[in-house]
């Protein structure tokens, strides 16, 4: 992997900027590859930890938990928009994991139109133990990667996560 900012592909000084562009969306296309196959790979290591904690739980049920956990209570509206699906989509998710016992609902003290949606010891639970069974499964596979290679996937995946503004995972010993 190569440096942040530096492009896997050399351009010579005398190549055109319509050419070194061109290098440029062969790079970026490599890297949108790379990102895809590492997706799917981190959907089957997330399937996985939902099967082995709860196997009713769908991975956007668990995005909308982890939502919660992240950032705390929240209205629906605010929810919605954090998870980018609309309103009446959320609702049904936060029905089904509220009758799961995950999700409390409570009026808002300051409005009392707007309700607060928080998660339940119960749904604290199921985020700590789903993210350590994800912790587990992608510490196999990182002791697998060569060493020299892992402060680079490392910068990386934050360049990432923060273009993204996804807020960093706590992870124990990860600063």
């Amino acid at each position: 992997m190569h440096a942040l900012g530096e492009s896997p592909v050399s351009v010579p000084d005398d190549v055109s900027s319509d050419s070194a562009a061109i290098v440029a969306d062969v790079a970026a296309e490599e890297l949108v590859g790379a990102l895809l196959t590492a997706s799917r790979l981190f959907v089957a290591i997330a399937t996985r930890s939902l099967a082995a904690v709860d196997g009713t739980l769908t991975v956007p049920q668990y995005r909308m938990l982890v939502v919660l956990d992240t950032h705390g209570p929240s209205s629906l509206v605010r929810l919605a928009e954090r998870l980018g699906v609309n309103s009446s989509n959320a609702l049904r998710m936060v029905e089904r994991l509220s009758a799961a016992g995950m999700i409390e609902k409570a009026a808002n003290p300051k409005s009392r139109r707007e309700v607060r949606l928080g998660l339940t010891a119960r749904g604290r639970r199921v985020v700590r133990e789903v993210t350590e069974a994800r912790r587990v499964d992608i510490g196999r596979i990182v002791a697998t990667m060569p060493t020299e290679r892992r402060a680079d996937l490392v910068l990386a995946l934050r360049a990432f996560t923060d273009a993204a503004g996804e807020p960093p995972a706590e992870v124990p010993g990860w600063h």
